[in-house]
């Protein structure tokens, strides 16, 4: 059985919430402010954390920076009422793997939890390590070991960083649309609506350009990015 820690401080949306995942045949632990869902994520192991950001004690953002420091692998799915650009980017920057913007379908949440956890999931067939290593350039991507080097030197990046770097690194060379990185990387099938994809090529480009020459992520105008030398 799944485990999920539900950080949440509205009884009316934690009771909604815990009813539809236990008869899907979830075990959810809730925790009504940020102190103790924390305290929850650093000493017990969940599949999965559902985390408000607006949280009595300490806001959900902190308690995502903080889980991140320890433990870098847990899929966390915000729950938040602020649906803007600025406050997804915010929210996926503290280290989220995704977002669901209140109120919101319990059909939709459910399909959100499934795809983060197949995400996450890890493999039990005995495939050599070499086949999880993307090479492009200078740049090295180790998928089992969620490490990237760029001429030797280590680049540090968050879980949705990384997924998107990957997703890259499968596709050299083809022009990926905006809709293609939210589906896979974000697990939404339609535009948004927002920059949130343009936020995150910026963010790459940064963090390997300090140790390479060449621009490797180039924007395709009017079609999306690839991953290609000059």
């Amino acid at each position: 059985m799944k485990k999920i820690l539900l950080v949440e401080d509205d009884t009316r949306v934690c009771s909604f919430i815990n009813k539809g995942l236990t008869e899907n045949g979830f075990e959810v632990t809730i925790a009504m402010d940020g102190t103790l869902g924390l305290q929850l994520a650093l000493t017990s192991q969940f599949d999965l954390i559902i985390l408000d950001i607006m949280l009595p004690s300490i806001n959900g953002l902190e308690v995502c920076k903080q889980i991140r420091l320890q433990k870098s692998e847990v899929p966390i799915l915000f729950l938040t009422a602020m649906g803007s650009t600025e406050n997804v980017v915010i929210g996926l920057d503290s280290g989220a793997d995704d977002y669901l913007v209140k109120p919101f379908k319990f059909i939709e949440l459910l399909a959100r939890i499934k795809t983060l956890m197949r995400r996450g999931g890890k493999s039990d067939d005995s495939e050599d390590i070499t086949s999880d290593i993307y090479r492009f350039a200078d740049l090295v991507l180790n998928d089992t070991e969620k490490t990237v080097f760029r001429n030797d030197h280590e680049i540090s990046l968050t879980s949705t960083e990384f997924r998107l770097l990957l997703m890259f690194m499968k596709n050299p060379r083809k022009v990926l649309s905006r809709v293609d990185m939210l589906h896979e990387v974000w697990g939404v099938n339609f535009d948004m609506g927002t920059n949130v994809v343009d936020v995150y090529v910026n963010y790459l480009r940064k963090k390997m350009d300090k140790y390479g020459d060449q621009k490797l992520i180039q924007t395709v105008i009017g079609m999306g990015y690839v991953l290609k030398e000059y």
